[in-house]
């Protein structure tokens, strides 16, 4: 018989990524592991708090820009890659000695600094090109979150709390998306930027619990080193707070009900994740973690459901009176002011 292709992490099956990552070139090969390319997952978890504000954002009874999509897609992507890329340039030497981390290409040394520092300024170039695509407001709106992305990999040295940096960092496409969308802020996107703050604080808290041995014995400081032993009880506070924070962004924004039903299989799989999470068994935190993709998806179809279905305001300016259309999207009532 045999043997399935392993993973390094806890001897897992290979992933398709994987395996296409690890057929190229050894030289190419490389520097695909340096952006993590044969890891989505962490582009998924960057991409969709773009995706929901994009959605949120959307007029209704319409379904979010498809052209917007597919930058923010891309450019989640890009910049997950690079944000990986800074990560190991500032964590080569503490790589070397986590088991897990050892393997990766600056940590073994199958690249050099100048190596990654070449990549990183490909991948800076290439988002600039997508950001530039967008609105003034989102440009500058954008540039602005370059200083989370490289102060990020210290915050394990300097505080216990890095992941709830790393969820200011990830999320802030949740802020993006609507300014892209409408030019301007307002108390949805907010709301929605918190959720996806506690929500990186629950997933990354998890994955951080793989590692938490090493970490303990470098001097490094995670979430999951904080709460040790009372890591559910914690997370479940924040989700808690992130299933608030939603349906308050719900009201705010007048989603239809659509939106609110999403929330039950939300908020189950939230609740499951932390119910059955074996903070000792780092198999099961890699499970857990990579499962949130599926908490990507439900939140986004939701919210694109709620948007079509929810009602409209719009007024008309005619020069001579003003009209509002309301009503459910498609079936608006005309009312003379």
């Amino acid at each position: 018989m045999i043997e399935p292709y392993k993973n390094p992490d806890y001897g897992q099956a290979l992933t398709l990524a994987q395996r296409g990552v690890n057929a190229c070139p050894s030289t190419l090969k490389a520097y695909l592991q340096l952006m993590r390319l044969d890891r989505p997952i962490g582009s998924w978890l960057l991409f969709w708090p773009c995706g929901w504000s994009l959605a949120l954002a959307a007029p209704p009874g319409c379904l979010p820009d498809p052209t917007l999509l597919a930058l923010f897609g891309l450019g989640a992507l890009v910049m997950r890659g690079a944000g990986c890329t800074i990560n190991d340039m500032w964590d080569r030497n503490i790589d070397k000695q986590v088991s897990r981390t050892s393997s990766r290409p600056l940590a073994d040394g199958t690249l050099s600094l100048m190596d990654a520092t070449s990549l990183l300024a490909v991948q800076l170039g290439i988002g600039c090109c997508i950001l530039l695509q967008l609105n003034f407001t989102s440009v500058l709106l954008g540039a602005s979150s370059l200083g989370l992305v490289v102060v990020y990999p210290l915050m394990k040295r300097v505080t216990w709390f890095p992941q709830l940096v790393l969820g200011f960092t990830f999320n802030w496409g949740a802020l993006l998306g609507w300014t892209a969308t409408t030019s301007t802020l307002a108390p949805p996107a907010f709301l929605l930027y918190g959720a996806g703050v506690a929500w990186t604080l629950i997933y990354d808290t998890i994955y951080a619990h793989q590692d938490k041995e090493d970490d303990a014995q470098l001097g490094i400081k995670s979430t999951a080193l904080k709460f040790g032993e009372n890591t559910q009880p914690c997370l479940a506070v924040i989700g808690a707070g992130m299933v608030g924070s939603l349906v308050s962004m719900g009201a705010a924004a007048n989603l239809a009900w659509p939106y609110y039903l999403s929330l039950v299989p939300l908020s189950g799989h939230i609740i499951r994740q932390i119910w059955t999470l074996d903070i000792n068994d780092p198999a099961d935190c890699g499970r857990k973690f990579r499962s949130n993709r599926h908490v990507g998806i439900l939140l986004f179809l939701g919210i694109v459901s709620g948007t079509v279905l929810k009602p409209s305001q719009e007024v008309e300016r005619t020069g001579e009176k003003d009209t509002i259309y309301r009503g459910e999207a498609g079936r608006e009532e005309r009312v003379e002011l």
